[in-house]
């Protein structure tokens, strides 16, 4: 019976510690190394043509995109990252978007984990396709 109460203890505190593990700036607001697009285990890197003001008009879709906050940088800065949380179990994603002249350098990553299951490649690719249908 101990080992039941020790296992849900275990399970009950890896669930707090995804939800309310502090971000590190340093680590996840990093400049995105983009050269093509790329899809990989737990992320993708996207290059998109959108003219000078893309991070600008991003930046106001995602703001109303649902469990997406800014998480660092600015407009000014030219370069901002977003968490991105799970719907049920709140696994962080980050994704950090830059302007480079007329082109947006896009890193979308996952926190935890190997893989993220196509996720962050589905969530950039359906901001660029709203971004791109203007």
């Amino acid at each position: 019976m101990y080992l039941i109460w020790i296992a849900a203890f275990a399970g009950l505190a890896f669930l707090a510690y995804v939800r309310l593990a502090p971000s590190d700036e340093d680590i996840w607001h990093v400049v995105p190394k983009v050269s093509d697009d790329k899809t990989f285990g737990n992320g993708v890197t996207r290059r998109v043509v959108v003219g000078k003001d893309g991070l600008r008009r991003m930046d106001a879709l995602i703001g109303s995109d649902p469990r997406t906050q800014q998480f660092a940088g600015s407009l000014e800065e030219g370069m901002i990252t977003y968490i991105s949380r799970s719907r049920m179990m709140g696994y962080p994603d980050y994704t950090t978007m830059m302007q480079s002249g007329e082109d947006l350098l896009i890193y979308a990553r996952s926190r935890f984990g190997r893989k993220d299951f196509g996720v962050n490649a589905a969530r950039v690719d359906r901001w660029i396709a709203t971004l791109t249908a203007y």
